[in-house]
């Protein structure tokens, strides 16, 4: 098992996997343009993760990422479209700024968390009314606004306590 990696580390990781997916033949210009950084970068980094047995990769040859570094970019990737799913999907939040945030949360979430917002997203994804639920919408309204909308359990409450 790989000791714990570093958030450049697992960027890099996750941009090797998705270049793989876009142009198959990942080059080492590739990963400097997609991470914005300059080759000698690129190369450092490169040979740590030889070192760390998560890519192979061979002076003016393609870099390809190895099962482990495969199934590593893998975990950070789905760490990053569940957080980006919730940011945007569920809180709202603008496209852009929840890719940003996305990308910094990814890091440091822990997997008992990341469990706990898959379900969630799942909980509000199968709603019966295949809507934003009401629950939802008066949050919307309540974010913009700073007031909440009449809640049918405090009603409920109200008429059980009349009761």
């Amino acid at each position: 098992m790989i000791e714990s990696l570093t958030p450049t580390v697992e960027d890099y990781l996750e941009a090797i996997s998705n270049l793989e997916k876009e142009v198959k033949a990942v080059r080492v210009k590739d990963i400097a343009r997609v991470m914005n950084v300059k080759l000698p970068t690129v190369t450092s980094m490169l040979n740590t993760l030889i070192q760390k047995g998560l890519v192979s990769h061979k002076r003016y040859e393609y870099v390809e990422l190895t099962t482990e570094g495969e199934r590593l970019a893998q975990g950070v990737q789905k760490r990053h479209d569940t957080l980006f799913k919730f940011l945007s999907g569920i809180l709202n939040i603008d496209p852009k700024i929840a890719e940003v945030d996305a990308c910094k949360m990814e890091h440091s979430i822990s997997p008992e968390t990341l469990e706990k917002f898959i379900k969630f997203i799942e909980f509000v994804e199968t709603c019966p009314k295949r809507d934003r639920p009401d629950w939802l919408k008066s949050f919307d309204h309540y974010f913009k606004t700073g007031r909440r909308l009449k809640c049918e359990v405090g009603q409920l409450k109200q008429k059980a306590k009349v009761l």
